[in-house]
């Protein structure tokens, strides 16, 4: 509780608020500078509004050297902390763990379940996707589609960034959050697999006959995002 209000206090500062929310878009650290630049604000008062966000675990900052002489940079990055504000108490991570243990513990029968929902969910919030939009997909160019996609899996919360082919017969694109993450840290492999199951949910509505693949993964390598890429 007294981290709620530590919390809320902080991102009661508008530009605070949006300060968060660039740096949770960026995917990559951020600098004092670009701070200060991006909000035309002083560099002390970027500063200051940085460190009020580290002091309640919203970002961590790292100094590094810039290899151009002078002081060190400090970068600052989202934390690893999962920031929940709900009235009253839920622990929704908590059941989503119940959930996949008690699937898992069923075998091979909970494990082929776990990845049919997540394919079926992907497919609906695609249809619900359209269904806004009042789109047939049929209708649309490729590159409309991969906007949709990424439209939808954004509201999946997966902050993906995607990239055509020159010959447009290859679509890449990398996911920098995982929503399943404090899950995933339990059982990497299923939820993984899970997780490419309700993209091809996703992707299918749009391209019946795309085949997806899976490269790099952050668990398996620690790199910042999971890489993968669709065959049209």
């Amino acid at each position: 509780m007294e981290q709620a209000l530590k919390i809320t206090n902080v991102l009661s500062d508008p530009t605070r608020y949006y300060i968060y929310k660039y740096i949770s878009q960026k995917h990559t650290e951020v600098t004092v500078q670009e701070i200060a630049d991006e909000f035309d604000i002083h560099p002390n008062v970027a500063r200051l509004h940085l460190s009020k966000l580290e002091d309640v675990n919203m970002l961590k900052s790292e100094t590094k050297k810039t290899g151009k002489g002078g002081r060190p940079s400090r970068l600052y990055v989202l934390s690893d902390d999962v920031i929940q504000l709900q009235f009253p108490f839920r622990d929704y991570q908590l059941l989503a763990q119940i959930a996949c243990n008690t699937l898992l513990s069923l075998g091979e029968i909970g494990e082929k379940a776990l990845y049919e929902t997540g394919k079926k969910f992907g497919k609906e919030l695609m249809e619900q996707q359209l269904n806004r939009l009042s789109i047939n997909e049929n209708e649309l160019t490729v590159e409309q589609k991969i906007q949709i996609a990424k439209e939808a899996l954004t509201t999946a919360g997966l902050s993906p960034e995607f990239e055509l082919s020159t010959d447009g017969s290859k679509i890449f694109y990398d996911v920098y959050n995982c929503p399943f993450k404090e899950v995933a840290v339990r059982h990497p492999k299923e939820i993984c697999n899970m997780h490419v199951d309700m993209m091809k949910g996703i992707f299918e509505v749009l391209f019946p006959n795309m085949e997806l693949t899976h490269n790099d993964t952050m668990f398996e390598t620690g790199c910042k995002s999971c890489n993968y890429h669709l065959h049209l």
